[in-house]
């Protein structure tokens, strides 16, 4: 019995063929072939899905700059002459009380660091507070 198992592995390990393996690698920077490198960056480049965020500066023209700027100066200023009207029609904030500006309802009281000035936004909710201390 054992001589008949002995034969029939004999006979399979001489039909049973081998070959050599070989590794040869894809990437041109581990020694593969030179001709892969543009289909290796375009995969690379079509899966990559980060970009880097532009600033609005480095995508305006120096003129688009300038006049945003101005454009922000002239605001300002008209922003500070409205503001600095409602002030002169109100007081000078030396007096607690609550004030409105449109959506903007502003708290003035004094607290333990200071003039506090509370201001809500109320059409978003959006709150802030600024504390002005003591000299």
């Amino acid at each position: 019995m054992k001589k008949i198992i002995y034969i029939i592995f004999l006979a399979f390990s001489f039909s049973c063929y081998s070959q050599q393996f070989s590794y040869k690698p894809l990437n041109p920077a581990f020694g593969g072939d030179t001709f892969n490198y543009n289909w290796l960056l375009s995969s690379a480049t079509s899966q990559n899905a980060l970009t880097a965020k532009q600033s609005a500066n480095e995508t305006q023209s120096d003129l688009e700059r300038f006049g945003d700027n101005l454009n922000r100066q002239i605001l300002s200023q008209i922003s500070r002459s409205l503001l600095n009207t409602q002030i002169a029609g109100i007081g000078d904030f030396q007096e607690p009380g609550t004030f409105t500006f449109g959506n903007l309802n502003v708290e003035v009281f004094e607290g333990e660091e200071g003039l506090t000035i509370n201001i809500l936004d109320t059409s978003t909710g959006e709150q802030t507070q600024v504390i002005v201390p003591y000299n």
